[in-house]
């Protein structure tokens, strides 16, 4: 798995583009979102269709074709340093297929930031564009506008990407020992979801995977574990994070899972990294270099996750 192009850090007075490539968003949630981001003396502009909804499918922020429109005009507008997303749930599948990638790869490449849901553009940036994205809290969440933790991690990784190339997670390990690898992942029901479809990797093959679900049974987890075992798509990883699974039931259900379903790969896995669906999450960036200890919870990258 190759490593992937660095976007160029941000710089007081930025300016970054919000867009809902999938749920619908909560006006009051994304004004706080923007204040935040005010805050850090950035410059947002809300994408016009952010804050509509589809008139027939009440999950969508309103239509693909606009959604789709929202997210490929911020990318190509010269004047945009950042495309931040407002929020997850469903729908980036949609739209994916509805974006010119020619045109945003000739637009040059910037910061993406988002998880959930848009683990599918993760995915397509990095197949498409070739382009290092961050996964990390989005602009409308909840977990983000009422956690500082959260807020700091991804402001550092924004301004001052240097001084969080070694992400403490606090987590333990579930397989001991360290790996080399190429970062990838988000929310593990996305990825089994996008095999198969034109933008989506062919496996994780030298990577580490950093991967995190929310509201899903352990025999769901198990399913999905299953299905990219199957299909060979872990065939070759180097190492795995888990990070969080809010919802998804008492986590040893879910940790007989994992031994069972990813404890016979022979890598190192550490759990509880901290990631995702959890409050404080940290910022992964996707597509960097870095080596992931086990033992001491951390991933250290070879290079900071912006230039």
């Amino acid at each position: 798995m190759r490593e992937l192009l660095r976007p160029t850090r941000l710089a007081p007075g930025a300016r970054v583009a919000v867009v809902a490539p999938s749920g619908p968003v909560p006006e009051e949630r994304l004004q706080a979102g923007l204040d935040v981001l005010r805050g850090w003396d950035l410059d947002p502009v809300v994408a016009p269709h952010v804050l509509d909804r589809h008139g027939t499918f009440d999950y969508l922020a309103g239509t693909d074709a606009d959604r789709a429109a929202d997210l490929q005009a911020a990318w190509c507008d010269p004047s945009v340093d950042a495309v931040l997303c407002a929020r997850g749930g469903y729908g980036a599948q949609r739209l994916a297929d509805l974006l010119d990638w020619e045109a945003m790869r000739a637009a040059g490449p910037k910061v993406f930031v988002g998880f959930s849901d848009i683990t599918a553009l993760h995915e397509a940036f990095a197949t498409r564009l070739g382009l290092v994205t961050l996964h990390g809290p989005m602009a409308a969440g909840i977990d983000f506008i009422k956690n500082a933790r959260a807020q700091d991690h991804l402001k550092a990784t924004l301004f001052a990407p240097e001084t969080v190339r070694t992400i403490a997670s606090g987590g333990t390990a579930f397989v001991p020992g360290r790996a080399r690898g190429v970062t990838l992942g988000g929310c593990v029901s996305l990825l089994a979801a996008e095999l198969g479809t034109p933008h989506a990797r062919s496996g994780a093959h030298g990577g580490l995977l950093m991967m995190e679900d929310v509201g899903e049974e352990a025999y769901r987890i198990d399913r999905i574990l299953t299905q990219l075992l199957r299909a060979g798509w872990l065939d070759g990883v180097a190492g795995i994070a888990l990070g969080s699974w809010h919802g998804c039931g008492p986590y040893e259900k879910l940790r007989a899972v994992f031994a069972d379903r990813l404890g016979g790969l022979g890598v190192p896995v550490v759990e509880e990294f901290g990631f995702g669906h959890c409050d404080g999450a940290l910022t992964i960036p996707f597509g960097v270099s870095a080596e992931l200890d086990a033992d001491l919870g951390t991933l250290t990258l070879d290079e900071p996750a912006l230039r």
